[in-house]
């Protein structure tokens, strides 16, 4: 029995031969295949182009990045625009060049030759691009088919970074009904040749920047069938210069106005007024700006947050410029002695750990000053009861009413005095810890401020060097 197989293998080989040189003939003055010869290949395209079923057709992919239309975030979409080219083996479409007047390719229709059935598993939309209607056929029986695709794909796209964010979108080809007995796809060029030739157009490409493409094939399993498959992974990066400007920038502009209005006096109302300006004007800029945010129904985006909590520290800062303003205006405090632990706590503790100097009290020196004032009179230099009174010196000085009434009018202004500064002494007092309190949360608010945007500016380094 083997040597039967020996003796009949070369003919079934040379069978198989002369089969497909009945298949594609050339005629004498005319060049390429015959028109019959073609016709009959054409007449059975509805079969897959093997002459043995149990071999499947290799049909080999790449594509070129052309375009990145646009990235919707909200219906988790990618639209991109592809130059895709197929290549596969007909085993019918196979002639001589020397025999077909050196004819090597030529160009038939596709609806005309049999095509693997390959799609797009992530295909979302209806493909409205240009169909190319022709295929190359090399002499080999090799064909090439390029094709425009306007790819509308899902992908689970992550925006927390935006807007350093970086996107993996995968693109997977496959056939739609043949097995992998039928049909199995393969790259046709490395992924870095695909990465270098879509970067080459994608250079001027707008908002988004290729960053790699990658790939693996992998067997897809429909319960008993199973699917060849190639994923090719698309990594993008979106080019963060116009957010940036636009959202960045100006919002830390505002932040730093509303540290600086810390220096504007707290016992004036005006610093009051310019803060709520100031959150008045961040609130319109968050409004005018939110069209530029993506926005999905899993996720924030941390430039959002970042905003957030801009608008809550400037709140906050409002909020302290009322307590201040209330500790320095609040009528019933003025006359009230700071009570002791605000002392201990609050003009000798935060005082000294904040480095706060206190100006000299011009109350010392005023009462000082009491004690030798001529136009103050003593109870003791005067009585009621004697028309002349002795002096220190010994002279003799003159008991009307007119003194009388003099000396009781000044002792008069001067409790009155005594007890505006006194008064003053108090608010004075009450202003020194008004102070001392809006120091202290002026740095600790600026403190916030400063950890907060170095944890932020660290995030987003970290991801962009990913």
């Amino acid at each position: 029995m083997g040597h039967l197989w020996r003796f009949l293998l070369p003919f079934f080989i040379l069978l198989k031969v002369s089969c497909l040189a009945k298949m594609l003939r050339c005629e004498e003055g005319q060049s390429g295949p015959t028109y019959d010869s073609l016709q009959e290949v054409i007449d059975k395209k509805s079969f897959r182009p093997s002459v043995n079923l149990s071999v499947p057709t290799i049909t080999n992919i790449s594509f070129t990045l052309y375009a990145i239309l646009g990235v919707n975030e909200k219906a988790q979409i990618l639209t991109t625009f592809l130059w895709l080219r197929l290549y596969w083996f007909h085993e019918f479409l196979i002639w001589d060049p020397e025999a077909c007047d050196g004819i090597t390719k030529i160009s038939l229709p596709v609806n005309d030759l049999w095509t693997p059935d390959i799609i797009v598993y992530e295909f979302v939309d209806d493909d409205v691009s240009q169909a190319c209607p022709y295929v190359y056929v090399n002499h080999t029986g090799h064909i090439r088919y390029d094709r425009m695709l306007r790819l509308v794909s899902a992908c689970n796209l992550q925006i927390f970074s935006f807007p350093f964010d970086i996107q993996n979108c995968s693109f997977t080809f496959g056939s739609y009904m043949h097995t992998i007995k039928d049909v199995r796809v393969s790259p046709a060029l490395s992924f870095k040749e695909m990465t270098g030739n879509s970067k080459r157009y994608l250079q001027a490409s707008g908002e988004w920047e290729l960053v790699v493409i990658l790939g693996d094939t992998d067997i897809l399993k429909f319960g008993i069938d199973e699917c060849d498959i190639i994923t090719f992974w698309v990594v993008i990066k979106r080019r963060p210069i116009l957010y940036v400007v636009n959202l960045i920038i100006p919002s830390s502009f505002l932040m730093i106005i509303d540290i600086l209005s810390f220096y504007l006096p707290p016992h004036s109302v005006d610093r009051s007024s310019f803060k709520m300006t100031l959150i008045l004007g961040y609130t319109v800029f968050l409004l005018i700006m939110n069209d530029l945010l993506p926005s999905t129904a899993n996720g924030t985006p941390l430039i959002g947050i970042y905003f957030s909590v801009c608008l809550a520290l400037m709140t906050i800062s409002l909020l302290e410029t009322v307590l201040i303003t209330f500790v320095l205006h609040h009528n019933s405090m003025k006359y009230r002695e700071v009570p002791h632990w605000v002392q201990v706590l609050v003009m000798h503790f935060i005082a000294r750990l904040i480095c706060y100097s206190f100006p000299e009290d011009p109350l010392s020196k005023l009462e000082g000053k009491q004690e030798s004032d001529p136009w103050v009179v003593q109870p003791s230099q005067s009585t009621s009861g004697q028309q002349t009174s002795t002096n220190a010196s010994g002279s003799m000085t003159l008991d009307v009413p007119e003194l009388r009434q003099i000396s009781q009018d000044l002792r008069e202004m001067n409790t009155y005095l005594s007890i505006l500064r006194k008064e003053d002494h108090l608010q004075n007092q009450w202003c020194h810890v008004g102070y001392i309190l809006d120091f202290l949360l002026f740095r600790i608010y600026l403190l916030i401020i400063t950890g907060y945007a170095l944890v932020i500016i660290c995030m987003w380094c970290v991801w962009m060097n990913q």
